[in-house]
């Protein structure tokens, strides 16, 4: 048997629902205890790109599938590990050029390319994860081919491989190895595999975008809230999810409805047993997931539509008018204040997203465009954004040159801000906006979302963990006491200590950013503390130190 390509697009897809149903228990692998975007979230979100694409094709040429799956993946790729996982794609496709029936030997050389470009879209690549996972695999597959042309027993075999060195990745990342997980990127990529291969003999399978198990939610048509004038817009996004909790009582009901109104209009919520549903048109998608995520339970089917920009292309209007400018920025930020602090600083669009909220390689793309400048400097302001922005690239329009500042936190990308001149050139503003960057140290406090032991710090869940520019360096069940650490440890860690800007998540209670302001008065009378609201819901706080 040889593999044609109906039967590729049958395995995209099925290998996408095998995902889909195990995208939480890859999600639990994640070793950081704060809420993100998580790995299986985002290689799930980059993967039914892949399946929408493939499935939308009119074609079955063997090539084509594969291509289109790489289009897909490359487009709806998200957070570090769905950038990764589309490379995989992209390669697997490059390997099948002029390739009609896929045997094992083709295979072997798809797997082997998937390899190859997937380790070139890391700059710095680590041992002990996806790329590790993927590699083996495509060096075993190689000799299996040579043993084999049964393709059931060669992806039986290059599996089983894929199983034994995941098991081995705790023992190449110590990280691993004191949570006591395998990498969750390389347990995607296996589960991805085992479900394609489900999928040789499949019957017409459809694409599945939520995870099975769940309640059933058919007491209200959300669809009326989709039927609004564009005048009438208050709120941009039409933001839409299921939260898979059993405890949702009509108490926690009623709080959530009161925050839901606090955020935007055209509320609605359902429940059942085991699932409850949410409907909200809101400006701050991200707040509002974070803190259902935070109070009630893991999210699920998650949907964000930007009601502006579909009704804009609706009329036509979605095209930038007027010339060009000669630089521009692009921002990417979660939380109204945050937001506010970018666009009063200069920058020209601001993409909602961060935390819990990965946008994708086609999103940043979209918001260059919007930009409307010959030079773009794009500033992700989160870790797990990068790779997206540095493939969201690739789908720019010729001529546009585009900059990625590599900011990992939002006060890094607030100190670039405060160092950018539209009238100067690309070059020039780059230099300074990395200098500004350099001297700013970044802190931030959150509830744990799971028990973990990591960098020598017991973690529990619900405990207040202090973060310094990635690490924990403190968790507790008292917030000031977490505050306290932290604060003696950016100090300490700190190359200036003149202003500390302490920006305030929509769950900081005012007493407590009291105490902080004069927890620094009393012990760092030289330096200058103020409080902002950010309007983010992942941490409680994040500090700005410089």
């Amino acid at each position: 048997m040889k593999l044609d390509g109906a039967m590729l697009r049958k395995m995209i897809i099925c290998g996408a629902n095998k995902l889909v149903e195990n995208k939480e228990r890859i999600n639990a692998l994640n070793v950081f205890p704060v809420p993100d975007g998580d790995t299986g979230t985002n290689m799930t979100m980059t993967v039914l790109a892949a399946a929408k694409e493939v499935a939308s094709l009119d074609a079955d040429d063997t090539f084509l599938v594969s291509k289109a799956a790489a289009s897909g993946a490359l487009r709806g790729g998200r957070g570090n590990s769905g950038v990764i996982f589309s490379q995989f794609f992209r390669g697997f496709s490059k390997g099948l050029e002029g390739v009609d029936a896929i045997g094992t030997r083709e295979l072997a050389a798809a797997f082997d390319k998937a390899s190859q470009l997937a380790y070139k879209a890391v700059m710095r690549p680590q041992e002990g994860t996806i790329l590790t996972v993927g590699r083996h695999m495509a060096e075993v597959s190689r000799s299996i081919a040579k043993e084999t042309n049964d393709i059931e027993l060669f992806a039986k075999k290059v599996i089983e491989e894929g199983r034994i060195i995941l098991a081995q990745t705790p023992e190449m990342l110590p990280v691993l190895k004191q949570a006591g997980v395998v990498d969750s990127g390389g347990e995607g990529l296996v589960v991805f595999l085992e479900g394609a291969m489900e999928g040789v003999y499949a019957t017409n399978p459809q694409i599945v975008e939520e995870s099975k198990g769940g309640g059933t939610v058919d007491i209200t048509d959300f669809s009326v809230f989709d039927v609004i004038n564009p005048e009438d817009i208050t709120f941009g996004y039409c933001t839409e999810f299921f939260i898979h909790t059993t405890t949702f009582s009509d108490g926690d009901k009623n709080t959530f409805v009161a925050y839901m109104e606090s955020m935007g209009d055209s509320v609605a919520i359902v429940s059942d047993d085991e699932i409850v549903k949410v409907h909200v048109h809101t400006d701050n998608p991200g707040a509002v997931m974070e803190y259902a995520m935070k109070h009630y339970g893991p999210l699920d089917a998650i949907k964000i539509d930007n009601m502006r920009l579909q009704h804009a292309a609706l009329d036509g209007t979605s095209e930038p008018a007027g010339d060009k400018k000669p630089i521009g920025v692009l921002a990417i930020a979660s939380g109204v204040g945050f937001k506010e602090i970018f666009a009063d600083l200069g920058a020209d669009y601001v993409i909602e997203g961060g935390q819990t909220m990965n946008p994708s390689a086609e999103d940043i793309a979209l918001g260059i465009k919007k930009v409307h400048a010959d030079s773009v400097i794009v500033l992700p302001n989160n870790k797990n954004i990068i790779l997206a922005a540095g493939q969201a690239v690739d789908l720019c329009e010729d001529g546009v040159k585009v900059s990625i500042i590599e900011t990992k936190t939002m006060p890094q990308g607030i100190a670039c801000m405060m160092n950018y001149l539209p009238e100067n050139d690309t070059e020039s503003n780059l230099e300074e906006m990395k200098a500004g960057m350099a001297e700013v140290t970044t802190g931030s406090i959150t509830l744990a979302v799971r028990d973990t032991e990591i960098e020598d710090q017991v973690v529990k869940q619900g405990d207040y963990i202090g973060i310094l520019e990635g690490k924990i360096v403190s968790s507790n069940q008292e917030l000031a006491t977490t505050a306290k650490e932290l604060i003696n440890a950016m100090m300490g860690a700190a190359k200036n200590c003149d202003i500390l800007t302490i920006f305030a998540g929509v769950d900081a209670k005012e007493d407590n950013t009291t105490f902080i302001e004069e927890y620094i008065a009393e012990n760092y009378a030289d330096c200058e503390a103020s409080s902002i609201d950010s309007g983010q819901g992942v941490y409680e706080y994040i500090f700005s130190l410089e």
